[in-house]
């Protein structure tokens, strides 16, 4: 079902749901982790007034937190629901440096036009990722930057995973770091970097309460050590952040 499925999800999640999905990333139990990523985002990213195509934008959240900070943003989805509650909120904030479009991310009409690029936790709802990330970089100028942060491998058996593709007819896949790498190479990018997930490094950091039954220098090696395997290894096969420039 997959691309209508997207296009109707709006509509089948109900009131509640759309609701959840306009408030985000307040209405969430993952805020922390959500604003986390954005504050990481806002690092990575060339600074304002860079011209950013927010890929997948759903309810359009992500792309008015750009616009807040001063970037041009186009936010981008496929279901014109999604959008339509995009735009009443950039209308009730009063933003006039983003706007939103209805469109496959799988075959842009865009060329050359953007400075940097952003799937948060998009493109594994992808049909053809390959294709979507080339869709990507036909849009960014050259030397422009494209920014993933998408679940990793283990995300699609997820009991949560399972249960939308059954009562949504959503797409869901792993889409590791390294897999990411590898389809944006084949897609024209010349760099790629890795970074541990933000929100991940920060579970590590604050969320591990129970080492607090060891002395201090101890659980702090603790943590270092699970900060350095997350670095080192864990984020090319976990949830990770890649940073692609065309």
């Amino acid at each position: 079902m997959g691309k209508q499925a997207e296009i109707e999800y709006l509509g089948r999640i109900g009131d509640a749901g759309a609701s959840h999905a306009r408030g985000k990333p307040f209405t969430d139990v993952n805020c922390g982790g959500m604003l986390t990523d954005l504050g990481a985002l806002f690092m990575l990213l060339p600074p304002p007034p860079a011209r950013l195509l927010d890929l997948g934008c759903g309810s359009g959240w992500t792309s008015l937190l750009f616009a807040r900070h001063g970037y041009e943003v186009v936010g981008q989805d496929i279901a014109p629901a999604m959008i339509e509650l995009a735009e009443a909120s950039r209308v009730e904030a009063g933003l006039e440096n983003v706007r939103f479009v209805v469109s496959d991310y799988e075959s842009l009409a865009f060329a050359d036009e953007f400075d940097c690029a952003l799937f948060y936790d998009a493109l594994h709802h992808a049909e053809d990722p390959a294709a979507a990330l080339s869709s990507a970089a036909r849009a960014l100028k050259p030397g422009g930057v494209l920014v993933t942060i998408e679940p990793g491998t283990g995300h699609a058996a997820a009991e949560h995973s399972r249960n939308a593709v059954t009562e949504y007819g959503v797409t869901e896949r792993d889409m590791p770091p390294r897999e990411i790498v590898r389809l944006a190479r084949r897609a024209g990018f010349s760099g790629a970097r890795v970074h541990p997930s933000p929100k991940v490094l920060a579970g590590v950091q604050y969320r591990m309460p129970r080492l607090e039954r060891f002395p201090g220098y101890l659980s702090d090696l603790i943590r270092w050590l699970g900060l350095g395997y997350l670095t080192l290894v864990g984020k090319r096969r976990r949830e990770g952040l890649v940073v692609l420039r065309k």
